[in-house]
């Protein structure tokens, strides 16, 4: 399976986007998404989550109500609606995939196996 994130692009303070994280080569049926961002001279850090089936969602405290993680498996793809968007969320954002992830590793870059190239998102006035 490959993955290509699109979406990014330049907002407003205020604004929104939306993130699409589109599979190809095999099927996202039963497999954990993540989304990560990093930002200049910072580590990647985790975004938000969601299980095979969508019934568990997970958000950093950093985005949770602004941000919302939704997969269309029929479409092989998985989305990040990103609302009320502020500076601080200006970063190269990535999708990455697991079939198996543990309570307690959403968030570790390590325990994905398969990512997507990185798509910037920049959020100024």
């Amino acid at each position: 399976v490959q993955l290509q994130a699109s979406g990014g692009g330049l907002a407003q303070p205020g604004g929104s986007l939306r993130l699409s994280c589109a599979a190809s080569g095999g099927t996202l049926d039963y497999i954990f998404i993540a989304w990560f961002r990093q930002a200049p001279g910072k580590e990647r850090e985790g975004v938000s989550c969601i299980s095979g089936s969508g019934g568990s969602r997970y958000y950093a405290d950093s985005v949770n109500g602004r941000f919302t993680i939704s997969r269309d498996n029929a479409k092989n793809t998985v989305y990040l609606q990103m609302n009320s968007l502020k500076p601080e969320d200006t970063a190269v954002y990535y999708c990455a995939a697991q079939s198996t992830v543990y309570s307690g590793t959403y968030y570790a870059p390590h325990t994905y196996s398969i990512w997507g190239q990185g798509t910037q998102v920049t959020v100024s006035s």
